[in-house]
């Protein structure tokens, strides 16, 4: 069984902001598998189906980005799901807008989201897809930079964005982390 989380906040207010980059992969990978999440379990929108013959777990956790720690840790812990087939998906400032990187595993750096996904899991053995959302001008505060959304003109290309990272989280989990990063980290 594999776990794909894509991190954002609940509800309306955040919706299409650039902290919910996570979410928005995992809806554009809801639909290309077929897979709704519609329930609500371990502090979490979840929904099962397949990739080939593997089961897998798309979830937007509900406990707000500083907390996704739990509800990870929670449905990992529930499903017994090893760190290496938990593949989180998240927006990150030290990438240019609208580029995807995947790491193997790797250290939280600044997000608070991936802070607590680390510290509750107790590792930061885990695969990731990266959704660059660019740096904030210096003249912004980072909180209200991550919270706002995206200027019109870069809308298209976050979709371009959203679209790679489903498709890198598929490949992740039909073909494994080596292979997803060569054809997706290249783009």
């Amino acid at each position: 069984m594999y776990l794909i989380a894509g991190l954002g906040n609940p509800g309306v207010k955040y919706a299409r902001t650039r902290h919910n980059a996570g979410f928005e992969v995992v809806e554009k990978l809801s639909g290309l598998l077929r897979i709704l999440p519609q329930r609500q379990k371990f502090d979490a929108l979840l929904g099962e189906g397949r990739v080939g013959d593997k089961r897998v777990i798309l979830a937007q956790p509900m406990t707000y980005m500083n907390e996704s720690g739990r509800a990870i840790c929670a449905i990992a812990r529930f499903y017994k799901i090893p760190p290496e087939r938990i593949l989180v998906i998240y927006d990150d400032i030290d990438l240019p807008e609208g580029k995807v990187r995947i790491r193997a595993k790797g250290g939280p750096g600044t997000h608070n989201g991936m802070r607590s996904i680390v510290g509750a899991l107790g590792t930061q053995n885990f695969p990731r897809v990266r959704i660059g959302v660019g740096a904030p001008p210096p003249q912004w505060n980072l909180v209200d930079y991550v919270l706002g959304g995206y200027p019109p003109a870069s809308r298209a290309e976050m979709e371009l964005a959203f679209a790679a990272g489903a498709e890198a989280a598929r490949c992740f989990v039909e073909n494994g982390i080596d292979i997803a990063m060569n054809r997706y980290n290249t783009r």
